[in-house]
């Protein structure tokens, strides 16, 4: 595919993964719910907590540990947000009495940050206390750009409290370098992203480029430098080899340093990681919002629009 059509075609998907308009009118029709649900499949374990426990369970016989999301987020009242806040916390429970090594994530929008930031803070406090037995990490994911001082205030707030709440950083962003030294105060793990969403030019670094690559490397190297908890999260071939020639295999295979990846991308490269003697970790998502986070996927490489169609020949 010519490189030249990628970038508008990634932007495109993006932008209708957050058309609420256009989510509604294919979720509408049954017909094309249906061949979404099934480009969908690829990305989720299932519609429940179980099936993401059951994906945990196969991840753990390939030699990796798990991080599960309930997929969805933008919640705008407080209803909802009690709501969605109750199946985290029922999943929270799942994964105590399936006793399987998995981390939990959640985006603070999808428990009630933009009802009212103080509402997202007591939900994501109760996720943090339910979770706390585990002996696992709480993981608060990015949002865009705009929401990144709310993310970060309310997640000081909260590790402040709990030392196993952490937090994601998204590379793209100019900001991150001064982000990630604030961060680096709190006691709860770092995972490293790219970043998935639209962003300007002023704002970040352009999705494949050199300076994003850089940007990922020197924060990745101020993380190894710390000794502080990191998730590498990528599925870059490419960015993985430029961190081991970086850092070098021994500072990635200190304790508190994982690489992690999103179920049905970089397969075949988690299971070699873990062959080598890396620490690995799947990150799986369930639950039947999954529009936002299936075009996001797509969007990230659009050549996957190809395997989208081969999807919906699927049963």
């Amino acid at each position: 595919m010519n490189e030249t059509f990628l970038e508008p075609a990634a932007d495109t998907l993006r932008a209708w993964a957050l058309d609420e308009d256009l989510k509604r009118t294919v979720l509408a029709s049954p017909p094309l719910a249906a061949a979404a649900e099934r480009i969908a499949r690829r990305y989720t374990a299932g519609a429940t907590a179980d099936h993401a426990i059951d994906a945990v369970r196969a991840g753990v016989r390939r030699g990796h540990t798990g991080s599960i999301d309930y997929a969805g987020e933008s919640i705008r009242d407080a209803a909802t947000a009690r709501h969605e806040t109750d199946v985290f916390l029922g999943l929270i429970d799942a994964v105590r009495a399936a006793d399987v090594p998995t981390a939990i994530s959640f985006d603070l929008s999808h428990v009630g940050s933009l009802v009212d930031p103080g509402l997202g803070l007591a939900h994501a406090r109760e996720l943090a206390a339910a979770s706390a037995p585990l002996g696992t990490a709480l993981m608060i994911s990015a949002e865009g750009s705009d929401r990144t001082d709310l993310v970060l205030d309310l997640y000081e707030a909260l590790s402040a409290e709990f030392d196993h709440v952490g937090i994601t950083l998204q590379a793209r962003l100019h900001r991150t370098p001064a982000d990630l030294r604030r961060m680096l105060r709190r006691p709860g793990p770092v995972r490293l992203v790219k970043g998935a969403f639209l962003e300007s030019d002023d704002v970040a670094h352009k999705r494949g480029s050199a300076e994003l690559t850089a940007a990922y490397l020197d924060l990745a190297g101020e993380l190894l430098a710390a000794r502080h908890p990191v998730l590498l999260a990528t599925h870059d071939e490419a960015l993985v080899d430029a961190l081991r020639e970086r850092h070098g295999d021994d500072a990635l295979q200190a304790p508190g340093v994982e690489f992690e990846m999103l179920q049905g991308l970089g397969t075949e490269l988690l299971d070699r990681l873990h062959h080598e003697g890396f620490s690995t970790r799947e990150y799986l998502i369930f639950g039947d919002n999954w529009w936002l986070y299936a075009l996001n996927r797509i969007a990230e490489d659009p050549t996957r629009v190809i395997t989208a169609l081969a999807d919906l020949r699927q049963a």
